[in-house]
């Protein structure tokens, strides 16, 4: 340091002389001794949405409406996955608290479905983890947050690319290893209210070629509720291996599993009595999934690639429980003594995908232009086994006293997909982006079912659709661009859509596949160097919807027609924005909204309503509120970080009737609006050691969010109170 001082000095020295004509001799052995500067600023947390490239690794994004969530960099309760502020800054993103210990992701956007998330293709590192996209789409995979880096979501207009669902993709992404160090070692533990213990600790690397990445997960929580007690583990190690400086190959493997007690659903007079009671103590779920994987990419030549994904989704699906409705207890027989046997229900997933993409870049009247195709071949083999006898004990049993399952199926689908996606770069501001997706596959039911004849076991369904989409955008300067996008969609029929429920239930066996389109345009971009914006306006038609009827047969005989009952559309405005109000060296404060309007109603539709059938014609869709409003203050002090965030959902209904005063069981009514407002500090030591704190529902907000139509029974189903999550993390 002392040496390039007395360099600089002596330079500007003689420039100095030389310019006022000056040349005697400069002794070059000058030296001036100066007090060393120190010059220190603060990293802040990086809480904006960002964007994705035009082309990011084999997808096209142009024109589409997409957001990444930097989750390392989130006040967030991450041990518990708390959707409401992970996805907070997502407009249109509705969070389903089934529990509240982190067991599950459930979101859904644009007023789909949020159960396990399952009207979005999910994946993990590019890898799809939906346990049968074509029987059972809900994705019981569920890693701990803690092991995200980040979340890239991808809304359903870019469907075309990785699959046909109405919600898009959502896109975990793993922390990677410090490839500066041989092994390295990170851990984070968490305490908190309602029994909370969690331990999350990891190591990678890079030896020579190959760098690597492991992690181990797990936490206990006794719940909000009585009988909610949770236990989840979770393991997952990565090899990358660089073969030459344009091959690369990643292996991987990852599990997840948890335990959890289900407390059972209340009635809206339990719920207001008190939250946190339980009408089930002997009701058990428990997932367990594995994810096996190889990524290979090639980079063929300057303008070519290919990448080649070999995956599969392995494991069980299980649960215990004495089935009823809130009000149906769940006691001793006084003449027997003992508890009535609880169903058993095991499903084993079986499923197998291969993808192969190739993005080449090639040039046209001297204009750079993308092509990605690729092809997807899937084969699945559900064994679906329900309606066991199980024993009337109270623990995790999954034993049987019966000979067998009143349902014992296996549900093989096969289907292969072909895409191909090009972007013209029209101009140097213009994008135009045309895309084609056809799908073809046979989804078929083999088994017994005790209540009816095997001529009447649900039928193949084949599944044949072309797909096609246009999107793109323009840029209005450096920061901003006008975007759009339009691209069909469809949901196949899934198993549980076939199986009749009971003996007076039959399914149409021309029941068809539900389909429609995404439409969206916005604008966004950065203005004044404070203002990040994103203002979209969407329309979802979702036509083919699956409901029941009630008809009578010739004999006089009523019975309950599954079949397609109607069409639906949704649409409304999305708005992000934040705000930087102040920034420094040492401190920074913004603001943000995340705000959206739906209008979701039936354009025609008719179902069963008791023993006679009504028509839902322009009645509001379930599950989907006219406002989700979120907002926050952020503050940023070297080394201190806070967030208040607020939190809104407006009232829904929770049936295609549009009921709203509350049934006796509480299966159907109004889900109330509410409030919640969130607290989340973090303090920085230094790279190597932090802290957070947080204060979930302030204001002991008593609230629910959905009356689940299914699992985990029909009903009110609590969300957490207030309590608080401190975690500590080291790096080495």
């Amino acid at each position: 340091m002392k040496i390039g001082i007395r360099i600089l000095l002596t330079f500007s020295l003689i420039i100095f002389t030389k310019s006022f004509g000056h040349s005697q001799k400069i002794d070059s052995t000058l030296t001036h001794n100066l007090s060393p500067v120190t010059i220190k600023a603060y990293r802040f947390q990086s809480n904006e949405v960002k964007q994705l490239e035009s082309v990011h690794q084999t997808y096209i994004t142009s024109g589409k409406k997409h957001e990444v969530i930097l989750v390392q960099d989130l006040p967030a309760n991450i041990a518990e996955k708390t959707g409401r502020q992970i996805f907070a800054k997502i407009s249109g993103a509705f969070i389903y608290d089934m529990d509240g210990s982190g067991n599950q992701v459930n979101v859904s956007t644009r007023g789909l479905d949020p159960h396990r998330s399952w009207e979005y293709n999910i994946r993990q590192n590019g890898i799809m983890t939906n346990s049968d996209i074509y029987g059972y789409p809900a994705s019981h995979y569920s890693p701990p947050m803690e092991a995200i880096n980040k979340i890239e979501i991808i809304r359903g207009s870019a469907s075309l690319q990785y699959g046909s669902q109405f919600g898009g993709m959502i896109n975990y992404i793993t922390r990677h290893p410090d490839t500066t160090k041989k092994i390295g070692f990170e851990s984070l533990n968490s305490i908190g209210s309602f029994g909370l213990q969690s331990t999350y600790n990891a190591i990678g690397g890079k030896i020579g070629k190959l760098s690597y990445y492991a992690y181990y997960q797990r936490r206990i929580s006794t719940g909000y509720r009585k009988n909610a007690r949770s236990e989840a583990d979770a393991q997952f190690v990565s090899l990358e291996y660089a073969i030459n400086p344009s091959m690369n190959l990643r292996a991987e493997l990852g599990r997840s599993q948890y335990l959890y007690q289900i407390p059972g659903a209340l009635t809206d007079d339990m719920f207001y009595a008190n939250p946190k009671q339980s009408t089930r103590s002997r009701n058990y779920f428990n997932p367990d999934i594995y994810i096996p994987s190889f990524n290979f990419t090639w980079q063929i030549t300057n303008n070519t690639k290919l990448n080649c994904i070999g995956s599969a989704v392995l494991g069980v699906r299980n649960s215990v429980q004495f089935i009823g409705f809130a009000d149906t207890k769940d006691t001793i027989d006084a003449l027997t003594g003992e508890y009535k046997p609880r169903q058993v229900d095991i499903d084993n997933f079986n499923s197998y995908t291969f993808e192969a993409r190739l993005q080449h870049d090639y040039k046209v009247f001297n204009g750079k232009h993308t092509l990605i195709s690729g092809i997807r071949y899937i084969n699945n083999d559900l064994h679906r086994r329900q309606q066991g006898k199980g024993t009337t004990g109270t623990d995790y049993d999954l034993t049987i006293t019966s000979d067998q399952f009143g349902r014992d199926l296996h549900m093989k689908t096969k289907n292969i997909a072909f895409f191909a996606e090009n972007l013209f770069r029209i101009t140097k501001r213009l994008e135009l982006s045309l895309g084609f997706r056809f799908e073809s596959g046979l989804s078929a039911v083999d088994g017994v079912i005790s209540y009816l004849p095997n001529e009447k076991v649900p039928q193949d369904i084949s599944h044949k659709f072309p797909l096609f989409g246009i999107s793109g955008q323009y840029r209005l300067n450096h920061s901003n661009k006008l975007y759009a996008g339009w691209s069909q969609a469809y949901r196949p029929v899934i198993f549980a859509d076939l199986i009749p429920a009971t003996p007076l239930d039959q399914t149409d066996p021309d029941l068809k596949d539900a389909f429609g389109h995404n439409f969206e345009m916005g604008l966004k971009g950065e203005l004044f160097n404070r203002l990040t914006y994103d203002l979209t306006f969407f329309q979802i038609i979702y036509k083919n919807r699956i409901g029941s009827l009630v008809l009578t047969d010739d004999n006089g005989q009523s019975y309950v027609w599954k079949t397609n009952f109607g069409d639906s559309k949704t649409q409304g405005i999305e708005l992000y924005a934040e705000y930087k109000i102040k920034e420094t060296m040492k401190y920074r404060i913004s603001v943000f909204a995340a705000t959206s309007y739906f209008d979701g109603m039936y354009m025609r539709g008719t179902m069963k309503n008791g023993a006679v059938n009504t028509d839902i014609t322009h009645n509001r869709l379930e599950t989907v509120p006219k406002w989700i409003h979120r907002s926050g203050l952020q503050i940023g002090y070297k080394e201190i970080s806070a967030i208040l965030q607020y939190n809104y959902v407006a009232e829904s209904y929770s049936d295609a009737l549009n009921t709203k005063t509350p049934s006796a069981n509480g299966a159907s009514g109004i889900v109330p609006s509410y409030h919640i407002f969130d607290v989340n500090l973090a303090y920085r030591f230094n790279n190597n050691l932090n802290f957070k704190f947080g204060i979930n529902n302030l204001t002991n907000e008593q609230y629910f969010t959905k009356r689940p139509a299914g699992y985990p029974g029909q009903g009110v189903w609590s969300s957490d109170g207030r309590g608080f999550v401190a975690s500590i993390g080291i790096k080495i």
